[in-house]
């Protein structure tokens, strides 16, 4: 292992949190004392304003203002009102972006709008090692339009292989959960649309992560959720994206009252309402959309390149301080085709992750080997990620993860 570049001393990463602009947003989370979390890829840590932004929601809004608030506090108009605030995280210029549901519910609605403007094809691809819930729309999808199928790619690299005159629509992450590989949006959405099919691209582990360019990358239709990177709490409301040049002719299944022309007018037919509200379905969860809604306003003070780059440094720090423990790293070394984590491959990965989190180092277990490690700069430090290698290290080195204790799983790994 002679080729391994030196590693910074933790005095040295003290210095790198000196210099760090971002050093300050820490101060904008609760994060237990004596946690180092590296798991925000799976769930955001708490924005420290959010707590007093649902109390306020519960206590003045609902609490003494009542059924009036619909109007009196804007509830009504949250979906679009966050989902413009998210816009321009997501290079999506104004009235693209909508916040409703969860991911899976906006992935099964836009997914089957592409189905409808492609008629004649009945082709989605999809990719084999996807998050399951993409799979599993994508399946049911197809399952409910009259001669659709799913084909499940080997991997993104075998997508030309696949783009044929019956292809409709494409659905890929960004970034893969489990590697943690990023995907080139704009060259992969230019060869879909060369094959006549539309993008869908599943931004989960993407949004607040590193920029995003729809606009510019000519996305058709994207979803992604508001619990990881955005820190919109547990169950937060997702978000979904459909480009303005498909808006007037895309029709969604799920045609409930909220993206009615008049849900007001209480009519027995249904009309669309013009524009990405076609795309809301019911009565928006309220006191979900607060805690996101408490999160953007860290997001609007933060530049995403700056986010960006130092989650490359991260990233590389964290790779050059677990490379001489031996363990297989599934992440690319390469920037340009890295996410915000690093995984690491082990038989028993999931009792080396519960002997970490007894330490106190989170992070999180996906079947069957892979230790995920994610990195938020918002809130986590170059000391964190020398500290968590050196937990890692001696977890490893004095074997303690093979205590029955660590064996024992429970429901969420």
């Amino acid at each position: 292992m002679s080729d391994l570049r030196p590693v910074p001393t933790r005095e040295e990463c003290a210095a790198l949190d000196a210099a760090d602009p971002l050093a300050g947003l820490r101060e904008e989370f609760l994060l237990p004392e004596g946690v180092l979390y590296l798991d925000g890829n799976s769930l955001g840590a708490l924005p420290r304003r959010a707590p007093e932004r649902v109390r306020e929601m519960v206590e003045q809004e609902w609490g003494h203002g009542l059924i009036r608030s619909w109007n009196d506090a804007g509830w009504y108009g949250m979906p679009r009102r966050l989902g413009a605030r998210l816009s321009p995280m997501l290079g999506a210029a104004p009235g693209q972006v909508v916040v409703c549901d969860s991911t899976s519910v906006n992935l099964f609605k836009v997914l089957s709008a592409a189905l409808r403007l492609r008629p004649g094809r009945r082709t989605v691809l999809a990719e084999n090692a996807a998050f399951p819930t993409d799979l599993y729309i994508t399946e049911g999808v197809t399952g409910v339009f009259d001669g659709a199928r799913s084909v499940l790619l080997p991997s993104a690299a075998d997508l030309d292989d696949h783009l044929g005159e019956d292809v409709a629509a494409v659905v890929l992450s960004h970034v893969d959960y489990r590697t943690g590989e990023l995907l080139d949006m704009a060259a992969v959405t230019e060869r879909v649309h060369r094959a006549g099919a539309l993008m869908i691209w599943d931004v989960c582990h993407t949004a607040g992560a590193l920029p995003v360019e729809f606009d510019r990358c000519q996305v058709d239709f994207a979803v992604g959720c508001g619990y990881k990177y955005l820190n919109g709490g547990p169950g937060a409301p997702a978000f979904l994206y459909v480009a303005e040049r498909h808006q007037a002719d895309a029709r969604q299944p799920l045609s409930g009252w909220f993206g009615h022309a008049r849900p007001f007018a209480f009519e027995p037919g249904y009309e669309p309402v013009d524009g990405v509200g076609r795309f809301l379905t019911g009565t928006p969860p309220l006191l979900g959309m607060a805690a996101l809604d408490a999160s953007l306003d860290v997001w609007e003070k933060v530049d995403l390149q700056a986010v960006r780059t130092k989650s490359l440094a991260l990233t590389d720090l964290f790779m050059d301080l677990v490379e001489p423990l031996g363990l297989p790293v599934v992440t690319p070394r390469q920037q340009t085709l890295r996410g915000s984590q690093v995984a690491l491959r082990h038989p028993d990965g999931y009792a080396v992750v519960q002997a970490l989190i007894e330490r106190g180092v989170i992070g999180d277990f996906r079947a069957p080997d892979l230790i995920r490690f994610g990195f938020t700069p918002l809130y986590l430090s170059y000391t964190d990620v020398w500290d968590s290698a050196r937990h890692l290290a001696e977890v490893l080195e004095t074997g303690e993860w093979r205590e029955e204790r660590f064996t024992r799983r429970g429901a969420v790994t």
